[in-house]
């Protein structure tokens, strides 16, 4: 048997691919290289590119590699771009997953992974956020995640189909040996634009608003290491395949880190300092999100082993020293 991965030419969806294989598993993977990268997919991935939305194609590629879970990356991730074109985030968020959810039932796959997001919660009632609480996303990109969510819980009430939807806090760093890591020009992940601004790929990089009601005035979130989060993954296949129900769980380490520490991490990991340009703020963004992480430790057994801000900053400096010899060669 094999496990699709929808967008495993991407950020999280190639560190996925690689933690797959490490584990002994068959891969196959369906990216349509808008904002991916085919020298990110392991060699050892069967590598198709192709759009999710056509539903003939996902079905001879499931039946053709034995295929029995699908973890569903592919998508737009940017909140503010949400705001801006919410039609494109409808479309590309949850149009185009309502097919694949539909060649997946259709072919038999039974097991399936979302990559779901905090923005589903909006600005929480209660820190840290547990699964249960009302969800009011506040952004086109938070709700076309939660339409899926529906859809999936839907879908799995009329078929022999199963589901873990995955609540991402903030993911950041890159994989530990150097294989893989966040390499999307123009990218807007805080860690990542950081950076690049240490390492003088941007001249500067701009925060946000200042005037939160936080500690020191800017957004705080969850940050969790992407091999972290991808673990989680691989769990939520393992609970799948033993007949576990299908659920929801957030992806997060129970502890946020505001924009100013998280920048002057990254001062102090790179040695080097950098002009920050302090800017309004952006729409759809609330000022606080963190995660309550106890419902995937329970279930899936799940325990962080790179929950360490500094450790992500490493790690993602590494990646972005790497990617700059890289872009030489190329």
């Amino acid at each position: 048997m094999s496990v699709l991965v929808t967008g495993g030419a991407g950020y999280i969806g190639s560190h996925m691919v690689w933690q797959l294989l490490d584990a002994g598993e068959r891969v196959v993977v369906l990216d349509n290289l808008v904002t991916g990268f085919d020298w990110a997919v392991a060699p050892e991935a069967q590598m198709r590119r192709g759009d999710i939305a056509d539903e003939v194609m996902v079905r001879s590629l499931i039946d053709e590699h034995g295929v029995d879970a699908i973890i569903h990356f592919a998508g737009s991730v940017v909140v503010p771009d949400s705001v801006a074109d919410p039609l494109a985030y409808y479309l590309n968020n949850t149009v185009r997953s309502r097919a694949l959810i539909a060649a997946a039932v259709a072919s038999g796959v039974r097991h399936f992974i979302f990559s779901s997001t905090a923005a589903v919660y909006g600005t929480p009632t209660q820190a840290p956020v547990t699964e249960n609480v009302q969800l009011k996303p506040e952004s086109p990109y938070g709700r076309s995640k939660l339409m899926t969510e529906m859809m999936l819980a839907d879908t799995a009430a009329a078929h022999d189909f199963r589901y873990v939807a995955l609540r991402y806090f903030n993911v950041a760093g890159a994989d530990p040996k150097g294989r893989t890591g966040q390499s999307t020009r123009g990218a807007t992940h805080l860690i990542k634009v950081a950076c690049e601004t240490a390492l003088g790929k941007r001249p500067s990089m701009s925060i946000y608003g200042t005037d939160y009601a936080t500690p020191d005035g800017t957004c705080v979130r969850d940050y969790i290491h992407v091999s972290d989060l991808v673990a989680a993954h691989s769990s939520a296949v393992a609970h799948l395949r033993v007949g576990g129900k299908s659920m929801v769980a957030n992806c997060g380490y129970g502890r946020g880190y505001s924009v100013f520490e998280v920048v002057e991490a990254v001062k102090a990991v790179s040695g080097r300092d950098f002009p920050v340009v302090i800017a309004g703020r952006r729409p759809g963004d609330p000022a606080a999100v963190v995660a309550d992480p106890a419902l995937i430790m329970s279930e899936f057994g799940w325990k962080p082993r790179h929950d360490d801000l500094r450790g992500i900053v490493e790690s993602a400096l590494a990646w972005e020293n790497a990617l700059t010899r890289r872009n030489r060669r190329d």
